[in-house]
């Protein structure tokens, strides 16, 4: 082979897409990549409009190399965003400026739509109408006739990586022009740069206008300390992906998964443990990287997460797990929909939709009818009782925003149930907040009682499941409501617990000193619902848009017959000794999460202070460390297919 073909052969492996190997930050060639860039990068950072106009490149190359054809996809979002807000801003009446807003919108999610819900669509309209629509991308054929070529697949319709998360930036960017928080931007270079960042663009964090435009125009500046903390960002986040969530689910929780019935209930149940802090660590060893590349260049990018698994509720767990998307759904959805000061008419249309959507998705129009029922004994609720109506309007307007979140991982019941279940805890917690420590015990007494009931007549696997984690709250909840009663009989030895009104306790008091450990408890408790939801979102995850609905369901059923069916105790040391490697890595991941964040914060700095030489070789160590734990193939980031 001569020196020529060698330099062809290069030359058509860097500049073509291979589907099968797209760019990840766990390949060397993206960090060959990124050297390439910041070298080119560093001879003129000082030139905005330059620097601005080779990340724009760069970031267009990035995508390319990762969903390929679908680059036109993204040209064609910043393209439009770009015109329709510099046409927006201009507009005077408001009438004008919100058709253009709403016309802008539909545009944006209706791309977004196309491609991650028309598999759902066309069996909706199937079913409801008796016809047999296959699905086939009129969008691709399209482009094709406008190509001339056949690069586009018309055959089935595929999800663009990244596609929610440029979409969702384009629609808040949008809704700010029109809520005039900022002006448009005026060049298009900074503008298509802002949209498709390369270290943020396929799996977030999701970037407002707000908090990135300003820095579009400022002189790069990264000092010596944060030079190192970028660099450990981008360790911490190798860590994460390589060794938590990668080895983890290829050793062992995707195999359970894939077939939870060739695994005992132990096994699933541990796989699902270890599937939450897979999860966790995938997605935000994700963020970590792109934190880390984004800050050598001088940008700073939103936080995304904040040791969520450290939260006490359910809703404290929602404002430190993906960050942008939470505050991004309450800003965009949430509080147009009326928030907690009332319900909007966009309130019941999605309590519609999502009663019709629900009923098709289970095959039963039994769900509509019970989403109905619920629905009008909550209004006679509020017309009964009008001191009620705000509390209501808010958990409402709450279990939509999460029903629709989940509805925007992918149009799967697994998904639904998933969302609901999150809305639920929601909405759970803030009644529960407000019932005295007795009240609270009856309720539970009497749902751990039904559990049991139900689990001891019907012999329903999800039932023994039901009634085993009952009767753990109904301990937790007995152990406080003695506490409690304890502290109103003013005897010296107890503390009152600490409520959200009652100021805090000093460190080294009696209170203080009792106070982690009921905090400890809600956060177990906390930790364990979220992992249960789990059950069903990694089920929905990873399918053919085609058969995800039912696939999905059997995965979640079979699980739940496994952990709720009778489980041999005398096989579970030998499951432990089998499965050791995975069940440390998780004890020992959960250990680090659960690391107070000073003590976090003060080896972040440890490790920005090291001598440049002394940080060089500690990084070629953990380098070679982390690629020790590489599998055969590389596993592509959780939420590329969201």
């Amino acid at each position: 082979m001569t020196l020529a073909d060698i330099i062809r052969d290069f030359a058509v492996s860097l500049f073509s897409f291979d589907q099968a190997h797209p760019l990840l930050f766990t390949q060397f060639y993206f960090w060959a990549f990124f050297a390439l860039v910041f070298a080119v990068f560093s001879l003129f950072h000082s030139k905005v409009l330059l620097r601005n106009g080779f990340l724009f490149a760069v970031s267009l190359f990035f995508y390319y190399k990762t969903s390929g054809v679908f680059l036109a996809l993204l040209v064609f979002v910043i393209v439009y965003n770009y015109f329709a807000a510099k046409g927006l801003y201009r507009l005077k009446k408001e009438g004008w400026r919100r058709a253009l807003t709403a016309v802008s919108v539909v545009i944006d999610l209706g791309v977004l739509a196309y491609f991650k819900y028309a598999y759902f669509i066309v069996d909706f309209v199937n079913n409801l109408f008796g016809l047999s629509i296959e699905v086939h991308d009129v969008l691709g054929e399209l482009l094709n006739a406008f190509t001339g070529t056949s690069l586009f697949r018309v055959d089935a319709i595929i999800l663009p990586v990244g596609i929610s998360f440029f979409t969702f930036q384009a629609v808040s960017y949008i809704v700010d022009v029109k809520r005039r928080k900022i002006a448009p931007v005026q060049n298009f270079l900074d503008f298509g740069f802002y949209l498709s960042f390369f270290p943020q663009l396929v799996a977030g964090p999701i970037v407002r206008a707000v908090e990135f435009v300003e820095q579009l125009h400022k002189p790069y500046n990264l000092s010596r300390r944060w030079f190192g903390i970028a660099i450990f960002w981008i360790m911490n986040g190798l860590l994460k992906k390589l060794i938590l969530a990668d080895y983890m689910a290829v050793n062992f929780a995707d195999r359970v998964f894939e077939n939870p019935l060739l695994y005992s209930g132990f096994e699933n149940l541990s796989a699902l443990f270890c599937y939450s802090l897979q999860v966790y660590a995938d997605f935000s060893g994700y963020t970590d990287i792109a934190t880390g590349v984004a800050m050598l260049m001088g940008f700073y990018l939103p936080k995304n997460f904040n040791s969520p698994y450290k939260a006490p509720n359910t809703q404290d767990f929602w404002r430190r797990w993906h960050m942008t998307l939470s505050r991004w759904l309450r800003d965009y959805l949430y509080i147009p929909l009326g928030g907690n000061r009332n319900a909007s008419a966009g309130t019941f249309i999605i309590i519609a939709a999502i009663a019709v959507i629900g009923s098709f998705l289970s095959g039963s129009w039994w769900v509509a009818a019970a989403v109905a029922a619920l629905a009008a004994g909550i209004g006679l609720w509020a017309w009964r009782k009008p001191s009620d109506r705000k509390l209501i309007t808010t958990n409402i307007n709450s279990m939509n925003t999460m029903l629709l979140g989940g509805l925007w991982h992918g149009a799967s019941w697994n998904f639904m149930i998933w969302g609901g279940l999150n809305g639920i805890g929601m909405v759970i917690y803030k009644i529960w907040t407000k019932r005295t420590m007795g009240v609270k015990l009856l309720i539970i007494t009497f749902v751990t009682a039904l559990c049991g009931t139900l689990s001891f007549t019907l012999h329903y696997p999800v039932w023994n499941m039901f009634f085993v984690w009952t009767m753990i709250i109904w301990v937790g909840t007995a152990v406080k409501a003695v506490y409690a009663f304890l502290c109103h009989s003013e005897r010296p030895f107890c503390h009152s617990e600490r409520s959200e009104e009652s100021p805090a306790v000093k460190p080294g008091s009696d209170r203080a000193s009792l106070s982690w450990l009921s905090n400890a408890w809600d956060i177990f408790q906390t930790f364990v619902f979220i992992t249960f939801t789990r059950l069903f979102f990694r089920s929905g995850s990873n399918l053919d848009p085609a058969l995800a609905n039912e696939q999905a369901w059997n995965t979640a059923k079979n699980m739940v017959n496994q952990i709720g069916s009778h489980w041999d105790l005398g096989l579970v040391p030998a499951m432990i000794h089998q499965h050791r490697a995975v069940l440390i890595l998780f004890v020992i991941g959960m250990i680090i999460h659960w690391l107070p964040e000073r003590f976090k914060r003060r080896y972040r700095l440890i490790f920005s202070a090291l001598p440049l030489p002394v940080m060089a070789l500690v990084v070629v160590l953990i380098v070679v460390f982390f690629y020790q734990f590489i599998t055969a193939d590389l596993q592509s980031f959780i939420y590329f297919q969201f």
